[in-house]
């Protein structure tokens, strides 16, 4: 697959993939909200998702260690059994579904995110573990299936109000722990074959350098911005899937 990709779809999959993570230097996640569904517009779901689950899962290990004194762990292990349990219901759902109906589905999903993201509501109240059950449900799912459950995982964290140190390492360390399981069992059925990790052994350095960059960055835009031109970019990625 990979050798048939024409010399501009190279330059636009390094452009994707500088863009992601220079995201993620800047706020700690968004990686595979930004990268999947827009690489998924020339390459399969098979593909995609393996190549930045094991991206995103090294930059979280980088970034959940050196902040590790930090992780609110109590948060996690109430968030860790139901995240288990969609993964695994993810990858049944990986190997029964077409191709083009999760392309579909993940289309719809991240417009339906995009839109939520555009209203900028963020949780004004406490909210209680009780939400951890379909957060670490459905993240899991979604992680399984397209390797972006972490909003999922945001939208709890940001019901525990945790304070902003927290919440990055807290955060980064949720996804280290999701990470590992999905990439378990992505080898484990087989997704991991040789065009895969060629791409990942190509991406890595941009990943790295990208990061690097997003880390140094300190935005002029309001965080609501900000977060709304995010919001911009994942409609039309999500209607382009739809459209695909």
């Amino acid at each position: 697959m990979i050798e048939s990709l024409a010399l501009g779809q190279w330059l636009l999959l390094v452009l994707i993939l500088v863009g992601a993570y220079f995201v993620r230097g800047i706020t700690g996640f968004g990686s595979g909200l930004i990268a999947i569904p827009l690489l998924a517009l020339f390459l399969p779901l098979s593909i995609v998702v393996p190549v930045v689950g094991l991206l995103d899962y090294i930059a979280s290990a980088g970034h959940g260690m050196h902040h590790r004194r930090q992780v609110r762990w109590a948060e996690i292990l109430v968030l860790l059994p139901f995240t288990l349990l969609g993964v695994g219901l993810a990858m049944y759902l990986f190997h029964t579904v077409d191709g083009a109906s999760l392309s579909k589905a993940l289309g719809g999903f991240v417009l339906l995110y995009a839109l939520y993201t555009l209203t900028g509501m963020m949780p004004r109240a406490r909210g209680s573990r009780l939400w951890a059950v379909p957060a670490g449900g459905v993240g899991g799912v979604v992680s399984g299936l397209f390797g972006t459950g972490g909003p999922f995982y945001v939208i709890y964290l940001q019901l525990r109000q945790l304070d902003k140190t927290a919440f990055r390492a807290t955060i980064a360390m949720v996804f280290l722990m999701d990470g590992s399981t999905r990439i378990i069992a992505y080898f484990a059925t087989g997704l991991y074959q040789a065009q895969t990790m060629i791409l990942v052994a190509i991406a890595l350095p941009i990943m790295v350098l990208a990061m690097y960059l997003g880390g140094k960055v300190h935005t002029n835009l309001s965080p609501l911005a900000f977060q709304r031109g995010i919001g911009v970019l994942l409609i039309v990625s999500g209607v382009a899937l739809l459209l695909r």
